[in-house]
């Protein structure tokens, strides 16, 4: 797979107090394209951030319909990524790739 394609993939980290609790268990959870699969998303992490994943979760979230200035709106459907790493490896989402 090309770094670029890896770029298209991840799109960006979740920084949530859920997604930080995940840290505990060696989880870090990224923001990812909605078509790609879990061997893509495993290839992509493992590519970008040169470290060894286990286990890669996904979750579809439908866009929320939300109320704007009495206007009816909303939020885009994106897909999560929980992405498992093996012992001894890290990802330090607060800095850039």
């Amino acid at each position: 797979m090309s770094l670029l394609k890896s770029y298209d993939i991840i799109r960006s980290p979740i920084i949530t107090e859920k997604s930080t609790m995940g840290a505990l268990h060696n989880q870090v959870t990224f923001r990812v394209d909605r078509r790609a699969s879990k061997p893509e998303i495993k290839q992509a992490v493992e590519e970008l951030f040169k470290v060894k994943v286990t286990a890669v979760n996904t979750l579809n979230q439908q866009g929320k319909t939300k109320r704007f200035r009495g206007r009816m709106g909303r939020r885009n459907a994106v897909k999560k990524a929980i992405v498992t790493l093996a012992e001894g490896h890290t990802i330090d989402v607060t800095t850039g790739v």
